[in-house]
């Protein structure tokens, strides 16, 4: 009998994600910050692979501060471009600076990234009950409300699709399949 949602079963990388941090509610707005980097980077690519450059972008990335990155140039990008630790993409990385400086405007504006986030959900997590993983959606009508208005505030590479995965991560969603332990 399986224990696991079956997309953790394809990599090591992926199981251990799965089991340590995908679907637990974030509350840090540091780690909500860290998880729309690595969504928006994710367009085009599959999780294993980001999940296998993640280190190698905190590094890059000023361990994914939100203050640092907004303050990302040209100069900045022209760098990243020759780091071999990550996803070298021109206009993601370019994207950097401009997701930074809009979480910044919506955290101050809420009070903390978390208020903004939680306040599509009126606070309360969203629990579905699939028992295939043929059954999840790739978006909803909650992720392209909240796509929608983050692309309003300047954010960039954040889809209803992006979005969708990205409440998933942070545990706005949880889309444990029935079976799983974690649900």
């Amino acid at each position: 009998m399986k224990n696991c949602c079956d997309w953790a079963l394809k990599s090591e990388i992926e199981k251990i994600y799965h089991d340590n941090e995908w679907g637990k509610i974030v509350k840090d707005d540091k780690i909500l910050f860290e998880f729309i980097v690595l969504e928006s980077f994710q367009a085009g690519l599959s999780w294993r692979c980001i999940l296998s450059k993640r280190e190698g972008m905190r590094a890059a990335f000023d361990g994914f501060d939100a203050e640092a990155l907004a303050g990302y140039d040209e100069a900045d990008v022209d760098r990243l471009m020759n780091d071999d630790r990550i996803i070298k993409n021109r206009l993601k990385l370019k994207s950097l600076a401009s997701n930074a400086r809009a979480f910044l405007r919506t955290q101050k504006e809420f009070g903390s990234f978390y208020s903004y986030l939680w306040s599509f959900v009126g606070g309360k997590q969203i629990i579905n009950f699939y028992d295939d993983i043929k059954q999840i959606p790739a978006k909803t009508e909650l992720s392209d409300t909240i796509a929608k208005d983050m692309k309003k505030r300047g954010f960039k590479f954040l889809g209803s699709v992006s979005i969708y995965a990205f409440l998933q991560s942070v545990g706005v969603v949880n889309d444990h399949l029935s079976y799983c332990e974690k649900r």
